[in-house]
Order: C-alpha cells, then structure tokens, then sequence
C-alpha cells in the first residue's frame, strides 16, 4: 500500500488527502451536529414530560373515558393489581399506539421521581420510541383509593423525523461540499504546482543535454521560488563547469596535437640522420660533422620545447610560486640588456609610462623572481625573433590607475591583426603561421608570458603601438613600496 501511494503523482496525493480531511471533518461535524440536535430535541421533550407530569395531581378514575389531560400526550395509569389504563386521544392511539411500560411496582416509580426513559410501543401504524416520565397517583377503585403509578408519555416519531431529515441534509450537503471541495482542491494544487511543472520539465531539457534551460523566476519568499534561485545559481554554475571543463579538454588535445607536431619535426630529423649514418652514408669527417651539428641543433630545440611544456604544466598544476619581492625595473634593465646583445644595431630603452617619461628607480612587485623574469625574456625574445633587425625597443614602466605595476614591452615591428591579437596567447599560435623553427618559434613563450602573469593575479593583453607595432601590456598588483616620486613624472 505505501509503496503504490509513493507512486502516484504528487498532485494526486494532494487532492486525495485535502478531499479526505474535508470528508473527514463533515462527518465528524454532521455526527456532531446531529447528536447535539438530538439531545436538545429530546430535552425539551423531557421538559415538557416532566411539566405534565407534576399537572397529574388529580384522582385518575379508570372508569372514565374522557380525562383531562393534553392532547398530544398519552396517560398510563398502572393501579395496584398492575392492571394498565391508557388514556389519549384516539388518533394518537391508532397512530402510534401505546408506549411499554415497565412492569415495576409503584414504590419503584416512585423512587425514579420524575427521571425520563425511553421505552417501545405497542400497535399503532408507525411504528416509535416513547420518551416517558412517571409519577404516583391514588387510583378510585371499589374499595376506596389506592397507590398506582401515572405514566405520561410523549411520541419520539417527531424528533426522529427531524433527526432523519437533519441527517439527510447533513449527508447531501457534505457531499456537494465534498465534491465541490475536490474540484477547487484540484484546481488549486494544479495551479500551485505550475511552478514544480515547469522545474520538472527543465530538467527534462537539462537531462537531455540542453545546459542553458533556467527554472522561471518565483517570489523568493515562497519555498518554490527560494528553489529556483538555487536551481537555477547551481545550472549556471554547472554550465560554466561544463564550458570550462569543454574548453580545457578542447585546449588539451590540441595542446597535445600541436605538442605532438612540434616534437615530431626534431625526432624525425635525429632518426633521419642516425639512419643516414647506419647505412654508412656520412663518409667523410666534414658529412659527420654537419650531421651531429644538426642533431644537435634538433635535440636543443626539442629540450626547449619539453622545458617550455614543463613549464606550462606546473603552472597548470597550480603549485605554489616564491613570494619574495622583485624590483621590475631592475629586472627591465637587464632585458634590455639581453636584447641589445641579441642584436646590438637595435636601441632598446627603459622608459616611463608617458611618451618621453623616465623610468622609476624602484618599482617593487611581490612575486617569484625567476617567473617574472622569465616573462621579460620571452617578451624581448617575441620582439627579437618577430621585428626586423635595428628596429627600436622601449620597456615601459609605472602604474596603473587602480594603483597595480603597468609594465610594457613595445616594438616597431609590423604588429599583428584584430584576430591574430586575440589568440596570440594561445598555446603553439603563430601570427605569420609559420611552422619552421627558424622564424617562427614554438609558439609557447606568449603562453608562459599568460600563465605566469595569471598565476600573480596579474592580467596581461596586446595593443598597438603608436606609429606601428606591437605592445604587450602587463599588470601585476603593487607591491608593498615603489619609488611615488619618481612614478610621478610619468
């Protein structure tokens, strides 16, 4: 029985139980209601029994055939040989009979005084209970008065048919409330659970793949609408997991695609050249010699391809970085320095934030130090490997206006396009598309310029310079001191 009530539809249960409560409470309040009618009535019966009762004062002649008594009424006297006399009316006779008297003496009536019982009936067409009260009485009889006993007694046929009727009304009444009841109840619950409809379909939706479904809107002080805040916080927050979690898997295979091609290249030069030297192809000193240059060219450039991938991978990792101070400009200098000695026909300059502004003597950044420079170098070496040779530099320093460490890296070279500049961050991505080492690079040092200046809590992005080029925009929050005085000739 519970488990088949489980299975039926919340709204059903519902109605179910609203409809047996409310038929529930009508039959107690029609019992009830009867009950109480009922009892009233046969008091003031009773009233009326015991009143006529006390009115039976005078001598009752069994030999008369006309008493005085009410007409609505029927006497029984029981005189002391316990022979009874009714006396009434002959249409109250022939309709309901006479009431049953008990067979007591009179000195037990008497001590019942004038308490009412209930008794049957003898005769009559419709067939009643009597309500009856005594009361002692001295009967004439042929040797002088006697102690008998005076039964008046009125028919209880009038207070059934009330109570009958009273009861039919109560019975067609609490149905029509019933029924009436079970309808509204309905209509109700299925207005009220409009709101668990429209959750169950969502998730239906949801289920069947469609992550962006959202629960409508409730009153947030309703139960259904504090739900659908949370449903539809935990949908957005299981959507953005599924997109992150999508875009990572999408960025891991094409990571371990372009990983793949790049390693690919170096491993098929080394292979090759070992094969040329086994089938005995490098025959004099000069052939070896060129041959082991360029394995070794390959396993360099295959080294710093796994180390540039190590890398990413422990930043991926989340591992925790030194936190020490790291003053930014002395760290730009030497940049500045590395890339002067890559191509000592370019000007490379360390400059303030303004066109013409010096540069901090002191701009401190808590960080890891060997991280941050590794961010410089790979951005000296972008501009190096990707602007023609003697083409001016600039490393831009100072801060932001949120009060963060602003560092640029700014070439004249020919920049990039709207497109290129929003996947130049990207894993393995290449502007020119190239895909020879010479020119084109491996395209992770942009990638480990991002995720060392994310894993600071630092942003970086692109913007063109002015009159040409490219500048790559580094923001890494302020650290405890940097020179204010010379920050603000900026």
């Amino acid at each position: 029985m519970t488990t088949w009530f489980a299975r039926v539809p919340l709204r059903a249960r519902l109605v179910a139980i609203i409809v047996l409560l409310l038929a529930l409470g009508l039959v107690v309040a029609a019992v009830a209601t009867r009950t109480v009618v009922s009892n009233y009535l046969v008091d003031e019966m009773d009233q009326q029994l015991k009143q006529a009762a006390r009115e039976v004062t005078d001598l009752v002649n069994p030999a008369e055939t006309s008493p005085r008594i009410p007409s609505e009424y029927v006497l029984v006297v029981r005189d002391v040989d316990g022979a009874t006399y009714p006396f009434a009316w002959q249409q109250t006779i022939d309709k309901y009979g006479t009431p049953q008297v008990p067979d007591e003496q009179a000195t037990d009536a008497a001590g019942r005084g004038l308490e009412t019982f209930t008794t049957g009936s003898t005769g009559g067409q419709v067939a009643t209970q009597w309500r009856v009260a005594s009361v002692p009485v001295l009967v004439s009889t042929g040797g002088g008065a006697q102690q008998g006993t005076a039964y008046v007694a009125l028919p209880l046929a009038g207070v059934e048919e009330t109570v009958k009727f009273l009861t039919r009304s109560l019975l067609a009444s609490g149905v029509g409330i019933v029924v009436l009841g079970g309808v509204a109840a309905y209509l109700l619950v299925h207005r009220s659970l409009r709101p668990l409809r429209r959750i169950e379909s969502t998730a239906a939706a949801i289920a069947a793949g469609d992550l962006s479904q959202r629960i409508p809107e409730q009153p947030a002080t309703t139960e259904v609408g504090s739900l659908s805040h949370s449903l539809n916080t935990m949908l957005a927050q299981i959507e953005q997991a599924f997109a992150v979690q999508e875009a990572s898997e999408l960025r891991m295979r094409r990571f371990v695609s372009d990983a793949s091609h790049e390693l690919r290249t170096p491993v098929a030069t080394i292979k090759g050249y070992g094969e040329l030297y086994r089938m005995g192809a490098l025959d004099t000193s000069d052939k070896v010699h060129d041959t082991m240059g360029r394995i070794e060219d390959s396993a360099r450039r295959m080294g710093t391809l796994v180390n540039d991938l190590l890398v990413l991978a422990r930043l991926d990792e989340g591992r925790p970085l030194r936190r020490e101070p790291v003053d930014l400009v002395a760290v730009a200098r030497d940049a500045a320095q590395d890339l002067h000695a890559l191509d000592p026909t370019r000007t490379v300059s360390v400059t303030g934030l303004r066109p013409g502004g010096v540069a901090p003597s002191n701009l401190e950044v808590t960080g890891d130090g060997d991280r941050l420079r590794q961010v410089l170098t790979n951005l000296v070496g972008n501009v190096a490997r990707h602007t023609p040779a003697g083409s001016p530099a600039e490393i831009a320093l100072g801060t932001a206006a949120d009060g963060q460490v602003l560092l640029e890296v700014r070439d004249h070279g020919p920049g990039v396009s709207a497109d290129q500049a929003g996947k130049i961050f990207e894993r393995f991505y290449r502007a020119d598309s190239s895909r020879n080492r010479e020119s084109g690079g491996s395209g992770l040092g942009l990638a480990i310029v991002a995720a060392i200046v994310g894993a600071h809590r630092g942003h970086v992005d692109v913007a063109p310079t002015p009159g040409g080029g490219l500048t790559v925009r580094v923001l890494l929050p302020a650290g405890p001191r940097y020179d204010a005085a010379s920050s603000s000739s900026r």
